[in-house]
């Protein structure tokens, strides 16, 4: 037996015991990973000017945590908070109200009234609160092991920010390929990534922000509605409806018609036409330019079911691992084609 062959036999062998043995940390891992370098070329820019790997590892690190980690946490909270002290009375009144509102449509929208009946009589109010209440208490429940993940992810993050240049070095002399090529497969997963997480990013934190600074005016929780916002604003066509299109029908059922139609003429026209259309386009753009070294369009399309595939295969975490995947096969591809490009 030779050598190497000898080496690798071992090596695999202690891998598989490694993996068992940090089994419990591998997918806070892999996600400090792949934020990592998804924020490699943000990183690079900020130590360039700061002059400081270190304190730029702790900013990067902070910014992380408030972009990303602390909505979330806010928004498990408030929802934890609010269904386990939900007033189960008062939802049953509210639905008493929506079926008076019902029965008393004028008879010439007969067509209407039948067919909200026919979707209240579908409704079971009692095993709907059951499942609210279930779902307060699940979130209670995973609620300190999901900071728990969030915690170890920002550890992670920051000591491979802090050694990313030293780890990546490492990996490209290990891989069988060209310094060259291992730097091109590199950089093009770190462009894509980044791409895939500033369009992400911009959309939930702009789009949520026009949203949450405006519904606050009408005596919501302008914060909460906001992150939730952004995280609807991922899903292409209809995600703002999803946010405004119940507030809306609140409103007008509170007899607030006037202020269900600026709410929905607001959010079509400033967040969905003029925000949406126009502005995040040329933000993206600008941080393209700056910050990514060599720019990537990436079809929105393909970044939404990527997220929808990872979520409905990881979990929450699957919003950031499901676009990474499909974006690192993706530069594997373009280096395919750069190979074949040579061999002509």
């Amino acid at each position: 037996m030779k050598p190497q062959h000898f080496l690798i036999a071992i090596g695999i062998g202690v891998l598989f015991f490694l993996i068992q043995l940090f089994d419990p940390f591998l997918k806070a891992i892999f996600v400090a990973f792949l934020l990592t370098v998804a924020t490699n070329s943000l990183n690079i820019t900020l130590s360039n000017k700061i002059k400081s790997q270190t304190f730029s590892s702790i900013l990067m690190t902070i910014f992380l945590a408030v972009i990303f980690f602390v909505p979330v946490m806010y928004c498990i909270f408030s929802f934890a908070n609010y269904l386990n002290k939900l007033d189960q009375q008062a939802v049953i009144n509210n639905y008493q109200q929506i079926e008076q509102w019902i029965m008393d449509i004028p008879n010439k929208y007969e067509f209407v009234k039948q067919q909200l009946t026919l979707i209240l009589d579908k409704f079971d109010i009692a095993e709907t609160l059951k499942n609210m209440l279930s779902i307060g208490a699940y979130l209670g429940k995973n609620s300190a092991s999901f900071m728990t993940d969030m915690i170890l992810i920002l550890v992670f993050y920051f000591f491979f920010t802090l050694y990313g240049t030293s780890i990546s070095h490492y990996v490209k002399d290990l891989l069988p390929l060209k310094k060259e090529d291992a730097n091109t497969l590199f950089n093009e997963s770190s462009n894509v990534m980044s791409i895939v997480l500033y369009s992400i990013l911009i959309t939930a934190i702009f789009e949520g922000m026009l949203f949450g600074f405006f519904i606050s005016n009408y005596g919501y929780n302008g914060f909460l509605l906001g992150v939730l916002y952004g995280f609807a604003s991922l899903i292409p066509v209809v995600g703002g409806l999803i946010m405004w299109l119940p507030i809306s029908i609140y409103e007008i059922f509170k007899g607030n018609v006037y202020d269900a139609i600026v709410i929905i003429c607001y959010s079509i026209i400033v967040i969905s036409i003029i925000a949406d259309t126009f502005i995040k386009p040329i933000i993206i753009k600008y941080i393209n330019q700056r910050i990514v070294k060599t720019p990537t369009k990436i079809n929105e399309l393909l970044i939404f079911f990527s997220i929808l595939a990872g979520l409905s295969t990881f979990g929450f975490w699957g919003m950031i691992i499901g676009p990474a995947m499909v974006t690192f096969f993706i530069s594997i591809i373009q280096l395919l084609k750069k190979y074949n490009s040579d061999m002509i």
